[in-house]
């Protein structure tokens, strides 16, 4: 056992060897050094669509979730859209400046990064993270799941092959080599930051590794529909979230809360979409299949994760017609009580009935509290007061007005989110970012102080609108 820590040891501190020298050249890269390599890496590999589906095939084969379709929009669209939101960052020297406070923002790289790669997006996640890295002068070093170490492999030799066309360090990216638990948690403390994208035991490992780390929080996107909600609209883009890489993505939904006064009319209008709404009697042999083990713990058949519908119903010995896409399932309790209120990674959704905007609130709130808190959830409605409401009374970080919910926390064309494949959850997920993870947090500033004229006030216009008790 000792000999095994200690050839982990020695493995980790080399690939840590090697990014820290990539690492220190890149740091002497010109801000136009560091645009271009951004550049190439989305021209390269991105904009190259045979590689993309390529890549797409590759790690369908390995992983066996979600499907090749998605991928390609995932990589072709996500990394396109990092490109694009920091293009115009600066990230080199001085970044800022405030005369009238006197301050100057100097940006700096972090270091070498630890990235945990999910295996629900190894084809993806390095890529998007490498344009941040490169723009802020990082090195990164994967580790990849043990279910999607191929693929992450295969990613980041491209990303070596661009920066080696490019003139820049191939050790800026690495990827661990038969990826374990022991491995992970040594790169853990052996970098200098932790992005940990993935399952919640990861990420409270990352929180104890001792060094600083950007954890995301679990998904569990719950969705209200009011009774001013465009019904068939509404179905459309739930269908549109849900089906996309067959639920993989921690942002598809997971529940949906609908209006008792339009209750019968939405489910009609699912039904027109695909959606297949199960009998009470086939919804434990459901359960069963994608949590064999509840109540004794929450932990998803991982053969149930992002797979056609055909597998879901030959798991559960349940039928449902050749043309479903989705299956509903009615719930009436919340949170620890039932575990069909939490996240399912699948193409299941639970269908709730609610007495208004505040039965909703209490909906959501109740199932995040077990499962999600933080995450997201989303609304359709064309009642502004309720939107307010939802967005003023949930513990999230993100509501999602009148759009698809998977396409858009993580950023898209349509919204203004900025792409990721990294979502902070806030203290509400124990996290410590309430918001997407991005290029500004793989940099470090130094802020240059200087004197500015005296402007402190005097206690009349600082206490001025304040009437002491």
């Amino acid at each position: 056992m000792i000999n095994n820590q200690q050839n982990t040891t020695t493995y980790i501190s080399e690939l840590i060897d090697r990014a820290r020298q990539a690492q220190q050249i890149a740091e002497g890269f010109s801000q136009q050094k560091v645009d271009e390599l951004a550049a190439a890496i989305t021209w390269e590999i991105v904009a190259n669509q045979a590689l993309v589906e390529e890549l797409a095939e590759f790690s369908f084969n390995e992983c066996k979730l979600g499907d090749v379709a998605s991928k390609i929009s995932k990589v072709s669209a996500k990394c396109r859209g990092a490109y694009y939101d920091v293009k115009y960052i600066k990230t080199v020297g001085v970044v800022e400046e405030i005369p009238e406070r006197g301050l100057v923002k100097i940006a700096k790289p972090v270091g070498v990064i630890g990235s945990l790669v999910p295996s629900t997006q190894s084809e993806m996640h390095p890529i998007l993270q490498a344009i941040f890295a490169v723009k802020a002068r990082d090195a990164i070093i994967f580790s990849p799941h043990p279910r999607g170490q191929h693929t992450a492999k295969k990613t980041v030799d491209l990303i070596r092959n661009v920066m080696k066309k490019y003139d820049a360090p191939e050790d800026l990216f690495m990827v661990i080599d038969e990826p374990s638990v022991e491995k992970t948690n040594e790169l853990m403390k052996q970098c200098d930051l932790v992005i940990a994208t993935g399952g919640q035991p990861m990420v409270k490992a990352a929180y104890s590794s001792g060094t600083p780390a950007f954890g995301v929080g679990a998904g569990n996107a719950i969705i209200y529909i009011d009774r001013t909600a465009d019904l068939a609209d509404t179905a459309a883009k739930i269908k549109a979230s849900k089906v996309f890489d067959l639920a993989a993505g921690c942002s598809c939904d997971n529940s949906v809360v609908i209006d008792e006064a339009i209750y019968d009319d939405m489910l009609r209008e699912f039904k027109m979409v695909g959606a297949h709404l199960i009998h009470q009697n086939e919804k434990e042999k459901l359960q069963r299949a994608i949590w064999p083990n509840w109540p004794i713990d929450h932990v998803i058949n991982r053969n149930i994760v992002a797979s056609p519908i055909s597998n879901i119903a030959r798991l559960s010995a349940i039928e449902v017609p050749e043309s479903t896409c989705m299956i509903l399932v009615e719930e009436n309790a919340t949170g620890a009580m039932t575990p069909f209120s939490g996240e399912k990674m699948c193409l299941v959704i639970a269908v709730y009935k609610s007495k208004g905007i505040d039965d909703a609130i209490r909906i959501i709130n109740e199932n995040h509290a077990s499962s999600g808190a933080g995450h997201s959830c989303g609304i359709f409605s064309n009642t502004l007061a309720n939107v307010e409401k939802l967005s003023l009374k949930t513990y999230t970080t993100r509501v999602v007005v009148n759009l698809p919910q998977a396409a858009t926390n993580t950023g898209s064309w349509i919204s203004g989110m900025p792409f990721t494949s990294s979502l902070g959850c806030g203290t509400w997920g124990h996290n410590i970012a309430s918001e997407n993870i991005t290029l500004k947090h793989y940099l470090n500033n130094t802020w240059v102080i200087r004197e500015i004229p005296n402007h402190q006030p005097t206690d009349e216009t600082l206490f001025a609108g304040f009437t002491p008790r």
